[in-house]
């Protein structure tokens, strides 16, 4: 693997930026106690872009852990918001689809460039339910291990929410606790150990 993400255990960061609807959108990691998959990809329309789109489009509907943990989806490219309403009313997207024309969200989530510095890089992060970033996947050609990382990380934080917590330790009862040993068994055994 590579070196880990500088956010990866820090408080993710607000961003707000303009949906492809032209409103803005807030995302403030942690505020609704669910997790967030927020992915930065190169461009709206190009064709592994709009596979990875689609991919979390179906995930949200068809992958159990997406449902049970209410994750909350969140795409982020450099596109002007009409290419981005475009994008996502050709795809049929469910999900934020958020306009960074200035970089904003990229410097704050330390997204730089991939393809030797050729393209914005495809970044995905997940981030828990407290707003704790988890890990992220740094992979600009391999759009199709974005949504898989995320399931497998659903799975991880799901896990954890249905341990119990950890349990006080209790005292034996006192059926349980040993009675202390009678004077003349103390003595035969350390006569014996001596002998």
């Amino acid at each position: 693997m590579g070196r880990q993400h500088a956010l990866v255990g820090k408080e993710a960061p607000e961003i707000s930026l303009p949906n492809y609807d032209g409103q803005t959108f807030t995302m403030n990691p942690g505020s609704e106690g669910v997790p967030v998959a927020l992915f930065f990809y190169p461009k709206s329309g190009t064709y592994g872009c709009t596979k990875e789109a689609c991919e979390f489009r179906d995930a949200l509907v068809g992958k159990e852990t997406f449902k049970t943990t209410k994750a909350q989806v969140v795409g982020v490219s450099s596109d002007p918001v009409e290419k981005q309403k475009e994008f996502v009313e050709k795809q049929k997207l469910t999900y934020p689809v958020l306009s960074d024309s200035k970089g904003e969200a990229r410097k704050a989530y330390k997204v730089g460039k991939g393809l030797l510095g050729l393209a914005d890089a495809r970044v995905t992060f997940i981030i828990d339910s407290k707003g704790i970033v988890r890990d992220a996947l740094d992979a600009t050609l391999n759009y199709g291990a974005h949504v898989k990382f995320v399931n497998k990380w659903l799975e991880k934080l799901e896990a954890e929410t249905k341990q119990p917590a950890a349990e006080a330790p209790t005292l034996p009862a006192e059926s349980e606790v040993a009675a202390p040993a009678p004077k003349d068994e103390l003595a035969a055994a350390a006569a014996a150990v001596q002998a």
